[in-house]
């Protein structure tokens, strides 16, 4: 069988000040099959157990986990462990214009709008607005009138990845487009995020996905276990073809490295965890760990 077999290691702790007295969490942290992509396992544990467990799939098909802790508790794991192959996407068989990929999205009927649909109007973390004409001449740069939408995809996705800085420091999951495009650095959250607005400011569908990458350590020293990242990049609409991932934090189209979780309209819809606790006024800590391996 073609592809690369991966085992991930996804890790939350939560670490409270005080004793909290009732918490509520949700996780998308388990992967999905996709067409270069399957899933021999993919399952959650908490720590302590909780009281109630319950898994779903969201209006996108991501899987979904919901649990409560009802008692006293001092802190919350959560360890995802999900192996999972994957190979290089396909890509299209013809490059068609963006123009008609455009056009075919403004008149999508049927079963199929409701794939493609939602990816095309503003979200919450891809707001349009104020930032619309700086998406769009962005986006211009690279879908220049007749183009492909490949070609066109491939070009954004170096622009991004040549001239912003990627910089952990800078940005945190709530930054706004204004200030990624005025500074021009960030993470691959806002970069995804950057990407799928250019798009959607000229009328194509794009995605959001959430996922993992397999990281290299540097020259001469050992992989680091825990120390590969979640990750996220983008997905354009093409006719006659689907959905097309492209990395733009790293410059891959149709990468052969991603193991991918979830996919929404922008992070607010694949968040990896969040929730409430209910107790004192305290201090909280957060750690993440991610290992990527290969099997």
């Amino acid at each position: 069988m073609p592809g690369q077999r991966y085992r991930v290691v996804h890790r939350t702790e939560y670490s409270y000040g005080a004793t909290m007295l009732d918490g509520y969490s949700v996780a998308c942290v388990l992967a999905r099959p996709t067409p270069s992509q399957t899933v021999s396992s993919s399952v959650v544990t908490t720590y302590p157990e909780p009281d109630e467990y319950d898994e779903r799939e969201d209006v996108f098909g991501n899987r979904i986990v919901q649990f409560g802790l009802h008692r006293p508790h001092d802190g919350l794991v959560v360890e995802a462990i999900t192996e999972a192959r994957v190979w290089k996407q396909e890509l299209p068989r013809t490059d068609v214009a963006w123009e008609r990929a455009s056009a075919s999205v403004a008149g999508m009927r049927g079963a199929i709008a409701l794939d493609v649909a939602p990816f095309v109007a503003p979200s919450r973390f891809v707001t349009t607005g104020a930032n619309r004409l700086a998406l769009f001449e962005l986006a211009s740069t690279s879908f220049t009138p007749g183009r492909g939408i490949v070609e066109s995809t491939a070009a954004l996705c170096s622009q991004i990845f040549e001239t912003y800085t990627f910089d952990p420091s800078f940005t945190e999951v709530s930054s706004p487009l204004d200030v990624v495009l005025g500074e021009r650095r960030g993470v691959c959250q806002d970069f995804a995020h950057l990407a799928v607005g250019a798009l959607r400011s000229i009328g194509l569908a794009a995605r959001y996905v959430s996922g993992y990458i397999e990281t290299d350590p540097p020259p001469g020293e050992p992989k680091t276990i825990g120390a590969d990242a979640s990750h996220a990049w983008s997905s354009v609409w093409v006719p006659d073809h689907g959905w097309l991932d492209f990395d733009p934090t790293n410059g891959v189209v149709a990468p052969s490295r991603h193991v991918t979780i979830g996919w929404g309209r922008d992070y607010a819809d694949v968040a990896p965890v969040r929730g409430v606790v209910v107790g004192p006024s305290s201090a909280q800590s957060l750690s993440v760990s991610v290992d990527v391996a290969r099997i």
